[in-house]
């Protein structure tokens, strides 16, 4: 499957995922309340630290079934699926029998001021554990589908189950039972059938004529890399996720609640960001194999370059407008008003971790898996101090603004550690170029135009609907300078597109 479709079946993913999402609050708020929606977005957080028992492997799986792909033999990749398999299925249960155990003593002990019956909590808290196992595996094969390149059948399944996902659970809290425990139950049958789903996919593309066996051998081969990975994975989910983590022990679920809220429109952000990583990766990784450092740069550089040109102007418009857009989503003016600053601060600080994806791809792809733990080793250890000084003076408003000064220092910090060991002489270019001029051009089309356009027109919706255009006068701008967008967009656009705009030259020049 060629580059271009596979982003553009991991954008649909991206898109459809954030759309649900977005969709299903106001349903989630009206039959559970703003307390129970704090509990989801513990149990998202919690997700997020029980993947470190991943230890890195799925990535790797992604990097070796891309690396045999490439030359052209997947028995080693069969047998590290079978053995990785193996494990995952013991920390399965692990993780079920772990969280029942400890969900009265979270519930009683860690979990900030509720209404809620401490009952409904714990139970709540032992049903996460079992949603949490469930999903476990999925990334392990999902891991093995992307490396292949399927991104089609790996997008198709993530669009399918995250429906059923969410539509299924509006569905048992209007019919069933309006109760967060129904919640859980339904995401834990759901995660039972995508493992399942994930799981046959992977061994249908990864078929043989011998049958997989468990192989120390491999084991031992991808260990380092794995081992790697997953230290960046311990200090970089720690670094994204332990502000809902430690602001569920400083902060009411309330306003837990709103932050969840915040972070979920800034996490729509990513429905750029993570199908771009997800096809970029395999492929620098096939490139590097090959030596193709050529087109290593210049995967890299356009890349970004486009992708910033997308990301940065979409986060200035969502954060310039950000109390209309709650207010709309939500119906509630009080809510939106309260979490401008933090939207703010959350879209600046995504916008710019998202611009550090293509580094972490690079960085994967050269097989250099100590530059991530480094960074994110020192990320974490600054960070947690930040974000304890911030929420306890300032609330969820101080955890925002911790998220957007660490991602500044993290743009700066990170660029120099790649680029000294990898495609060394790119990384003041890269920075400057590729994602300090569509910063830049955002902040003065988007920002300053939208704030102009609040202060001109009367109606802040008519003035919403209008700033519209700001992102794309700000996308249009930057591809226009860029003298290697036609070669990217022959590799990533649909060809229908690409010809239709060289017909328009031709018919032009004529």
């Amino acid at each position: 499957m060629s580059l271009r479709w596979n982003l553009a079946a991991g954008l649909a993913q991206s898109v459809w995922t954030a759309l649900i999402g977005l969709a299903v609050v106001p349903f989630y708020l009206t039959y559970l309340g703003l307390e129970p929606y704090g509990l989801i977005g513990f149990f998202m957080s919690m997700q997020a630290l029980f993947a470190l028992l991943d230890m890195g492997l799925t990535p790797t799986m992604n990097r070796e079934v891309a690396r045999c792909r490439a030359l052209g033999d997947n028995r080693d990749a069969r047998n590290l699926l079978h053995s990785l398999g193996i494990a995952f299925w013991v920390v399965v249960v692990a993780i079920g029998a772990t969280t029942a155990f400890l969900a009265p003593l979270i519930s009683s002990h860690w979990l900030g001021e509720t209404s809620l019956p401490p009952g409904v909590v714990s139970r709540s808290v032992a049903l996460m554990g079992i949603v949490i196992a469930l999903r476990f595996p999925v990334g392990l094969y999902t891991g093995a589908l992307m490396g292949g390149e399927r991104l089609v059948l790996v997008s198709g399944i993530g669009i399918f189950m995250v429906t059923l996902a969410n539509v299924g659970a509006i569905v048992v809290l209007a019919l069933v039972s309006p109760t967060i425990e129904a919640f859980f139950v339904w995401q834990a049958v759901v995660g039972l059938v995508w493992v399942a789903t994930v799981q046959i996919a992977a061994w249908r593309v990864l078929s043989g004529n011998e049958p997989a066996r468990f192989d120390r051998t491999g084991l031992k081969r991808v260990w380092r890399f794995s081992a790697g990975i997953g230290g960046t994975a311990l200090f970089g989910t720690i670094f994204i996720h332990s502000d809902k983590i430690l602001l569920a022990k400083i902060v009411s679920l309330e306003e837990l609640g709103q932050y969840t809220l915040a972070g979920l429109v800034a996490r729509c952000l990513y429905l750029f960001l993570s199908p771009t990583f997800n096809a970029i990766y395999p492929r620098l990784t096939a490139l590097y194999t090959n030596g193709d450092i050529a087109g290593m740069v210049s995967l890299y550089r356009d890349g970004t370059r486009l992708l910033m040109a997308i990301v940065f102007p979409v986060a200035a418009y969502v954060a310039v407008f950000s109390v209309e857009l709650v207010t709309l989503w939500t119906g509630n003016a009080q809510l939106g008003e309260s979490l401008f600053w933090v939207l703010c601060y959350l879209l600046l600080g995504t916008a710019l971790n998202g611009a550090m994806h293509f580094p972490y791809a690079l960085q994967l792809a050269a097989g250099k898996a100590h530059i991530p733990l480094i960074i994110n080793s020192t990320l974490i250890f600054t960070y947690i101090p930040l974000l304890l000084l911030l929420s306890t003076d300032y609330g969820i408003t101080g955890a925002a603004a911790a998220w957007a000064i660490l991602n500044g220092f993290y743009v700066f910090y990170g660029t120099w550690l790649t680029h000294r060991e990898i495609l060394k002489g790119v990384g003041s270019s890269w920075l400057i170029r590729d994602v300090g001029l569509p910063f830049i051009v955002s902040a003065v089309l988007v920002l300053m135009g939208g704030t102009l356009m609040h202060s001109a027109i009367g109606s802040p919706y008519t003035a919403l609907a209008i700033g519209a255009l700001l992102p794309l006068l700000a996308f249009g701008a930057l591809v226009a300078t860029s003298h290697s967008f036609q070669a990217l967009g022959e590799a990533l656009l649909p060809r229908w597109i690409m010809k239709s705009k060289t017909e328009s030259k031709g018919n032009a020049s004529s």
